[in-house]
């Protein structure tokens, strides 16, 4: 099917091409323009091990001890900033200002880097295991460029023949020779640094749990002896009751310590619940005193989000009892939050989506979050009558803990339970509806850096007026949209996964995150379908309302890169892709299950809902664009750089579609709305654009200007539009919005 699609395609990968080397030639300037007499751009660093077993050692671990390195090249070795930085005319004058702030400088090679690199990467090696590695360096000139190479050889490494331990009588010994089977240096293994430091500290972390209370690494050291055996090592731990830093009479015999007194202490202003605070503590009077469940406490106390700083303090009593304090310090507890997106295009049409939400964190004394929600979403043109309107209100109340279970079953984090509840309403010129929606479960962690949804209930009660007769009577070619415009009662349930590897709000360095979001509907209730009234297709219904059934499933995969030498410079990428089916009691997924594209934080060259599906033309039986699909592929790519005060700029590039899963039209053979092999090339719709910000830190304002690239919807057939069609009626969406798109 692959290659079917290859075949039928060749102008689509041309034109790529094509675009792909129009912009190498607008960047194909010189790099090193700016670098005065006798200065070289460094152009790449090259590491070669020349006794390496590939499969033992990476080279690329390497690369981080080399402290001179060049510019950065995401773009097929390609980094279009330096080229703009080398626009610079050399005058100072406002211009060069300009490509400055946005482009990169070029890497000034610098000999005396090389020298202090090779050092580095020696010391490394040394402490990697590898003695008496040699590390030398060949330098390559060519037109103002420099490139390095350093020629590494691997020293000597020295398996352990035997390992034996030294450790002091008493409780300490006896928790040691339990937990030898947890030891990671073992006879057999290679000597180095790098492991014995890693086996420090789990050694000592695990004393600490075990309740040696202010036990360090320092009470641990090896010798090592590579002269009684050739090519080997034998090995010697000692536990002493003294630090590296003392001396033997400075020697003190270990003991476990105990909890004492474990106080919490707050802002006397602050009405809270004591009884929340005691169950989220661990910490318990007479409890040996645990390192871990030092930093259960914290995180559990942190999570209820109502204080600014907990600080969990330990103070030695005697000798072996210790005095905990819990000393939190209040936050802002209510206040407000407003988002708004504001959109439009070149036919005039508006977009406004506001939304302000009034949040408390302990509305009830115990740390319960209470969340209202009103939103608006308005599309209309000016001096005319055509327009949709849509409003809603949604409120929710979380409370710290899981309903039905007691604290002691969770000793890690707790799971908050969530119940949700809202209205929404929508007035469009085809009909009105309504939707009332609620729902019940779960949310919590595990780890770090995993987060979880678990709704077991979720209902949506959707109810259609004033359906436009017209409207509804041009849907009879397709019985499948056609059901979606109907009344329908929605029982399921719902799970969402998210993991990230930085969970700051605005992170300061590169990070990853994905989302996976399933929903699945009708399965219990297809259990009483016999029990049930029918309508004429068959369909089961409850309170006269046929009910879904279906499954829904969505991915996003996403990462940022921050590089550059001036803060706020980041690549961020984004894949996007979901699909559901409608089956057993549903012949299509309720309206609102559906996907679109389109939008301040989709494809910005069209507005929400106006793309797709596939290579469907706008359906003109929706006076304001309303496309949707079964399924959903989108990528994102900007390039975000900062520019002058608080103001930032934005480069990027959206592709993707809707597409249908069902059977539908075709021109010639090719299938409209479905997806499949054949149109996939030509139904992705293409855009870039450019974007500013005004970047407050607390509050990001953009505005984004988004110009198709290819458009699959194009009657005339030319789906690739040229440079001087971008900006013509139709082709470009502006759009106003709070936040980064992703």
């Amino acid at each position: 099917m692959i290659l079917d699609w290859m075949k039928r395609f060749p102008d689509t990968l041309y034109r790529i091409a094509g675009y792909a080397s129009v912009c190498m030639i607008l960047f194909s300037c010189s790099t090193t323009r700016v670098l005065k007499d006798g200065e070289y751009r460094l152009q790449k660093n090259k590491i070669i091990v020349t006794n390496a077993d590939e499969k033992k050692f990476n080279a690329n671990d390497i690369e981080p001890y080399i402290k001179q390195a060049p510019n950065s090249y995401f773009i097929f070795g390609w980094n279009p900033f330096l080229n703009i930085y080398n626009w610079s005319t050399g005058k100072g004058n406002g211009w060069d200002r300009f490509v400055q702030k946005i482009g990169e400088p070029p890497v000034v090679y610098d000999a005396d880097m090389v020298e202090s690199s090779i050092s580095n990467i020696t010391d490394h090696l040394t402490f990697l295991g590898y003695y008496g590695s040699e590390v030398k360096s060949s330098i390559k000139v060519k037109k103002k460029r420099v490139k390095v190479t350093y020629n590494v050889t691997l020293g000597k490494q020295y398996p352990i023949k035997g390992i034996s331990y030294n450790v002091p009588a008493g409780e300490l010994a006896a928790d040691f020779w339990a937990d030898t089977s947890s030891c990671t240096v073992r006879a057999g293994d290679y000597l180095s640094e790098y492991s014995l430091d890693k086996e420090t500290d789990r050694i000592s972390g695990y004393f600490r749990n075990k309740g040696f209370y202010g036990f360090t690494k320092n009470y641990i050291s090896y010798v090592a002896d590579t002269l009684a055996a050739p090519d080997s090592a034998f090995l010697e731990m000692h536990i002493r009751e003294y630090t590296r830093n003392e001396s033997e009479q400075d020697a003190r015999a270990f003991r476990k310590f105990r909890l004492g007194e474990v106080t919490i202490t707050y802002p006397l202003d602050m009405k809270v619940r004591e009884d929340v605070l005691r169950n989220l503590n661990t910490l318990k009077p007479g409890n040996i005193y645990s390192e871990s469940e030092v930093n259960n406490t914290y995180s559990r106390i942190s999570s209820l989000n109502m204080f600014s700083s907990v600080n969990v303090e330990m103070t030695q009593k005697d000798t072996n009892v210790v005095d905990c304090n819990i000393n939190l310090t209040k936050s802002r507890l209510q206040g407000f939050k407003v988002n708004a997106e504001v959109s439009t295009n070149s036919s005039g049409l508006f977009g406004v989506s506001p939304q302000i939400s009034y949040f408390h964190k302990n509305i009830f004394r115990g740390g319960e979050w209470l969340n209202l929600s009103f939103m608006g979403n308005f599309q209309f043109r000016p001096n005319d009558d055509t327009r949709s309107n849509e409003f809603g209100v949604s409120a929710g109340i979380s409370f710290p803990k899981f309903l039905f279970l007691p604290y002691r079953y969770f000793k890690g984090a707790v799971p908050r339970t969530d119940l949700n509840i809202s209205y929404n309403y929508q007035s469009r010129p085809e009909y009105t509806r309504n939707i009332i929606s609620t729902s019940f479960g779960y949310t919590g962690s595990i780890g770090e850096r995993l987060f979880y949804q678990f709704y077991p209930l979720q209902l949506n009660i959707v109810r259609l007026f004033n359906l436009d007769e017209t409207f509804y009577n041009s849907l009879i070619r397709d019985p499948f949209m056609r059901n979606s415009y109907q009344n329908h009662f929605d029982l399921g349930s719902g799970l969402t996964f998210q993991y990230t590897t930085n969970t700051d709000v605005n992170p300061k360095s590169t990070y990853f995150y994905s989302r996976l979001q399933l929903d699945i509907a009708g399965n219990l209730l297809s259990a009483f379908k016999p029990l049930m009234k029918h309508d004429a297709s068959g369909a089961g219904m409850i309170w006269n309302t046929p009910y879904s059934q279906y499954v829904k499933a969505e991915v996003t995969l996403g990462r940022t890169w921050v590089f550059g030498r001036n803060d706020g410079q980041a690549l961020a990428t984004r894949f996007l892709a979901g699909a559901g089916y409608a089956y057993g009691n549903s012949d299509a997924l309720p309206f609102e299950k559906h996907f679109y594209s389109g939008g301040a934080s989709s494809l910005r060259g069209w507005q929400a809902r106006a793309v797709g599906p596939g290579l469907s033309p706008m359906d003109t039986t929706f006076i304001i664009p309303n496309q949707t699909g079964d399924m959903k592929l989108e990528a994102n790519i900007e390039y975000r750089f900062k520019m002058f005060w608080k103001i930032a700029g934005a480069v990027f590039a959206d592709a993707g579609n809707v597409w249908t899963l069902r059977d539908s039209g075709t021109t010639g053979d090719m299938p409209i709305s479905k997806f499949t092999w054949k149109n996939f090339g030509e139904s992705i719709a293409m855009n870039w654009g450019v974007g500013v910000r005004l970047d407050f830190n607390f509050l990001l304002l953009r505005v984004d200007m988004g110009m198709r690239l290819h458009d699959p919807a194009r009657a005339d057939g030319q789906r690739w539009l040229r440079p001087s069609q971008w900006l013509r009626r139709g082709n470009y969406a502006i759009h106003f919005g709070v936040g980064y798109p992703f």
